[in-house]
């Protein structure tokens, strides 16, 4: 007799197979060993403190104060910032040490803090209320120092700074001297901060347009729902001078592109949701987009895989590689993790490499339990969790390149070789949930 599919709400899905039962039976029982191998690595520990009542124990030297500092600037340095700690961790990614934090409290998303190594100084964006969460709000910059991550100064401005799932584009240094931060409350704004005499120089209205993209000492571009960019020109001062818009180069209703871009020199790459690329030239006083390219290739219209995620896109610039974080989908899946990254060369407009994570939500849940990276228990679980995804990805601009990337509800982060995808390393400890990473 013909086996009749069972109903499930609107839905239809057969009935499970007995291979699909003895593989769920098969994860089930893996991942109570699992569990077994990590309670009695546990007993084992605490019956090896219990041995030591009784013995001789030599005393501890005395401990001494002191004030750690940052060792030099490293080319793999990286932000990992956490929505829900509330702080930024900072990474050595070579050799997966956590050399500092800086705190964000009372934000969405805590920006990745801003190096600047020719002033010695970290900058984050940050806000405080009178009455703790309530009450007055003021809006600052805070300065740390880049040895000691001591506090500073800081540069109060009476705008409102905006927040945001990613907070991407929220802010940048233009040049050496100013610092700019995009403001969406009651509209959207750019104000402009003076590093040098730690002072609040102005408010520039953007109404329609979103982001800031560094172009060069004096200029950013900005992002507008009429599918241009426009771009602000700032005198010495930090006051606006001048304003263009570019021509239309995107369509807004029927394929919008994401805030995460890539810069190369004087050069922006936007990607659209449906995996367009849109290079657009700051190099005159107008910019100017040259003809949008599909990342699908040849098999564009016949295949489900579109670009998604949160941080999706990451540019390494001497060598013009363009990295995209790719899933299948349809329309309005522009927010889901890939199970790949997709490499292209932007001077052929090709794809190089087709990129999959390590196994971080195996880091993560192992490190969790106590679990050695390389025992029996740690193997299984790798086999028992499925595939990972990511939505987050950023690479290091120096001639060995490292490429990183995360899952936003993960905590640990992958370290991988750009040119093949081969893992170095994962970084555990990473906090708990977060959609952005950062580059020195």
């Amino acid at each position: 007799m013909k086996r009749q599919p069972i109903r499930i709400g609107s839905k239809r899905a057969d009935s499970p197979s007995i291979i699909e039962r003895s593989v769920a039976l098969a994860r089930s029982v893996c991942l109570l060993v699992v569990f077994f191998f990590a309670t009695s690595s546990a007993l084992a520990t605490s019956g090896d403190e219990a041995t030591l009542q009784g013995r001789t124990v030599v005393p501890l030297s005395a401990e001494r104060p002191m004030v750690a500092t940052l060792p030099p600037v490293g080319d793999h340095w990286i932000w990992v910032p956490d929505r829900l700690l509330s702080h930024s961790l900072l990474f050595d990614a070579d050799s997966g040490r956590v050399l500092g934090m800086v705190d964000s409290p009372l934000v969405l998303t805590p920006q990745v803090p801003i190096i600047a190594t020719d002033r010695n100084e970290i900058y984050s964006i940050d806000v405080a209320y009178s009455r703790g969460v309530r009450g007055e709000r003021v809006d600052f910059l805070t300065v740390y120092d880049l040895e000691t991550l001591d506090f500073k100064d800081e540069i109060v401005f009476p705008t409102k700074a905006a927040t945001g799932n990613t907070a991407i584009g929220y802010s940048s240094r233009i040049g050496k001297r100013f610092l700019a931060v995009f403001n969406q409350f009651p509209t959207t704004s750019v104000t402009i901060l003076d590093l040098e005499k730690r002072s609040f120089v102005g408010e520039i209205g953007i109404a329609g347009c979103s982001g800031i993209y560094e172009v060069d000492d004096r200029r950013f571009a900005t992002l507008c729902g009429d599918g241009t960019v426009t771009v602000i020109e700032v005198d010495e001062d930090g006051h606006k001078s001048d304003l263009v818009r570019s021509e239309k180069f995107f369509d807004t209703l029927e394929d919008p592109v994401f805030t995460a871009a890539g810069r190369r020199g004087s050069e922006w790459v936007f990607v659209s949701f449906a995996g367009k690329v849109h290079q657009v030239d700051f190099t005159g006083r107008i910019p100017v987009a040259s003809p949008a390219w599909s990342l699908l290739g040849e098999d564009e219209g016949n295949s489900n895989w579109r670009p998604g995620g949160l941080q999706l896109v990451a540019l390494h610039e001497s060598s013009g590689r363009l990295f995209v974080v790719m899933h299948e989908g349809g329309p309005g899946s522009h927010k889901d993790a890939g199970p790949e990254v997709w490499s292209y060369d932007l001077t052929s407009k090709t794809r190089i490499a087709r990129i999959q994570p390590p196994p971080l939500a195996a880091a993560f849940l192992g490190g969790t339990l106590g679990l050695d990276s390389g025992s029996l228990p740690a193997t299984i679980l790798r086999w028992i969790l499925p595939a990972d995804t990511i939505d987050a990805i950023a690479i290091s601009q120096d001639g060995a390149p490292v490429l990183i990337m995360r899952n936003s509800s993960v905590g640990a982060v992958g370290v991988v070789e750009p040119d093949d995808g081969k893992a170095l390393r994962i970084l555990g400890d990473a906090g708990l949930f977060g959609p952005t990473l950062g580059t020195r």
